[in-house]
């Protein structure tokens, strides 16, 4: 063998030994690989194991505590006085119109909502404060400038379309010289130096403040009870939850204590209430409406995009209105006089969340009166239905939490004494049972666990944004400028006092439609087999509002609206 050969023989050698070894670490890498996915797997399993065990514990609980609530409360709560007086069955635009025209005085319609309210009120703790002597002098002037001729009734429709028609607040949106409390124990005795910027915009159209409404603690929990003002209870079954954070708002509205009102929403603190008490609730687009005047205050911009004022009221009829009044500058945006024709409207629609961790099915009764909705929509209305499955509702939880943190990490234990220095949770939860606690048990419970979540800039937080924008791109591409989302407002109707404590996260269904920034309107659709109401969202793209109010009117006039509640002795 010639040298040149020899070296061409070990070269040989060297490249199959390189290759057996490169072929060796290729296999040892797979090997790796299939261990690591198949280490992913039993991980993903025992998950889904453990969630499964908590869930059927959580079904079980939920069980537990409706049977153990029905032997407390009974089956149904006390006595509602009737409604008497006729003029409590308006609308606040009927009530405007009879005004102006001088078929009602202003005092007679204001005096008529006091008395139903002093009425009421022992039996249901919705009004927390009022201004009642004052408002019948503002009754008075707005009577005599009926009276006086100094504006035709075109003028006064035009320029003040609520003169002399009474109006109320939940107690986080400031009404000068009424309490500016928010539920916390720390605010008790601060007042409203003068209006937010949306109560002011509402004087200025004519109408005349007089009652403000009971709220949750910080107005982040969904039942209206606190430390100051007690706890607010269901005009439809007083065993049952008004709602929050405007829940005393939609307690005094299905109530008839009130014509109409303002409510601000988070989470779903206009929808849930609305749903739960049977009356309409819009939550309008992000930044459309002035959050000037509210406690608290959104501490990111993210966060303000979430919150919203925006109208309450018994009648679709009244939304529009108050919407364009109480946007200002920006109702321009919303094109609200622009007609809507219902049949080249695309209907969309979600039966539930698609079964999300800890989140109660929905009601029959709730998903029985959708099938309606959708029925007439396709049958009556003629317009294109389509039935959706959006997966990431699952998630709509995880998202709203995520999505609402701030890099000020302001912590509710701050919140919860006004940003006055911090709460020691663990000591308010030992002094919570001995009544010596300035707060209520779920506002303690909420700070301490708190911190357990999904925290501001950390890989979770970043997935959920990532989540959040990955959805907002299929609704609107979805929805685009003539489309809208029907979906439940809430999984059950209104549970008994303290039941949200085990169903904590129901809120959901609203609170995903505060993250993407959409519009939504609660619609009530009668009353379900308990007698309590029943309803859905309207969901729309940003800034299409009003195809949101016109399916409202539509549905009220196919569905009859609000229902007042029954009289049972």
């Amino acid at each position: 063998m010639t040298v040149r050969e020899a070296l061409k023989h070990k070269a040989k050698d060297v490249l199959r030994t390189l290759g057996a070894c490169g072929a060796g670490e290729l296999s040892h890498s797979r090997q790796m690989e299939a261990q690591t996915k198949q280490n992913l797997q039993e991980r993903r399993k025992a998950r889904s194991l453990v969630k499964t065990v908590i869930n059927v514990a959580h079904k079980f609980l939920v069980l537990l505590v409706r049977w153990l609530s029905r032997s407390i409360y009974g089956e149904h709560g006390k006595r509602m006085p009737p409604i008497t007086n006729l003029i409590l069955m308006e609308s606040a635009t009927s009530l405007a119109a009879k005004i102006r025209t001088r078929k009602l005085t202003s005092v007679e319609v204001t005096q008529a909502f006091i008395d139903r309210c002093k009425e009421i009120n022992p039996l249901l703790n919705s009004v927390v404060d009022q201004r009642f002597e004052e408002a019948l002098k503002d009754a008075e002037r707005a009577d005599k400038q009926v009276a006086s001729g100094t504006m035709t009734v075109e003028q006064l429709e035009r320029e003040k379309p609520f003169l002399g028609v009474p109006i109320s607040t939940k107690d986080c949106i400031r009404v000068k010289d009424l309490l500016h409390t928010s539920g916390i124990w720390n605010r008790r005795n601060i007042r409203g130096e003068k209006d937010a910027r949306a109560m002011e915009l509402m004087r200025q159209a004519g109408a005349i403040p007089f009652a403000l409404t009971n709220v949750s603690e910080c107005c982040m929990w969904w039942e209206s009870v606190n430390t100051i003002h007690g706890r607010s209870r269901n005009p439809y079954d007083t065993n049952r939850i008004v709602g929050g954070s405007s829940g005393g708002e939609g307690c005094l509205q299905g109530a008839a204590g009130s014509p109409f009102g303002l409510g601000s929403d988070i989470g779903g603190s206009i929808r849930m209430p609305a749903f739960f008490n049977g009356v309409f609730g819009h939550k309008p687009s992000k930044f459309v409406v002035s959050n000037d005047g509210q406690y608290p205050v959104a501490l990111s911009e993210e966060q303000n995009s979430f919150l919203g004022i925006g109208p309450m009221c018994r009648y679709a009829t009244d939304l529009k209105p108050m919407l364009r009044i109480i946007s200002d500058e920006n109702a321009s945006k919303l094109r609200l006089d622009e007609p809507v024709d219902l049949k080249q409207v695309k209907f969309f629609y979600q039966i539930n969340d698609g079964g999300a961790h800890l989140v109660s099915p929905v009601d029959i009764d709730i998903r029985d009166a959708m099938e309606k909705v959708m029925g007439h929509f396709r049958t009556t209305v003629k317009a294109e239905v389509k039935k959706v499955y959006l997966d990431k509702m699952r998630k709509s939880a995880p998202i709203w939490f995520a999505n609402m943190k701030t890099p000020s990490k302001v912590g509710f234990d701050a919140q919860l004494v006004n940003l006055e220095g911090k709460v020691n949770p663990w000591l308010e939860l030992a002094k919570w049972p001995l009544r010596m606690s300035n707060h209520t048990l779920i506002g303690i419970l909420t700070a301490l666990t708190e911190r357990a979540g999904v925290q501001y800039g950390t890989e979770q937080y970043q997935h959920c944004v990532q989540l959040k924008q990955q959805l907002l791109a299929e609704f609107s591409e979805m929805l685009g400028e003539n489309g809208v989302f029907i979906y439940p407002t809430h999984p059950t109707v209104a549970p008994y006092h303290n039941e949200p404590l085990i169903r904590a996260l129901n809120f959901s269904y609203t609170a995903i439609i505060n993250v993407l920034g959409l519009p939504a309107t609660a619609v009530p659709l009668g009353l379900g087999r308990e007698g309590l109401p029943v309803g859905l969202q309207v969901v729309g793209g940003v800034n299409q509002d009003r195809l949101c109010l016109a399916v409202a009117c539509e549905l009220e006039r196919a569905f009859g609206g609000w229902v007042a509640p029954e009289v049972k002795a």
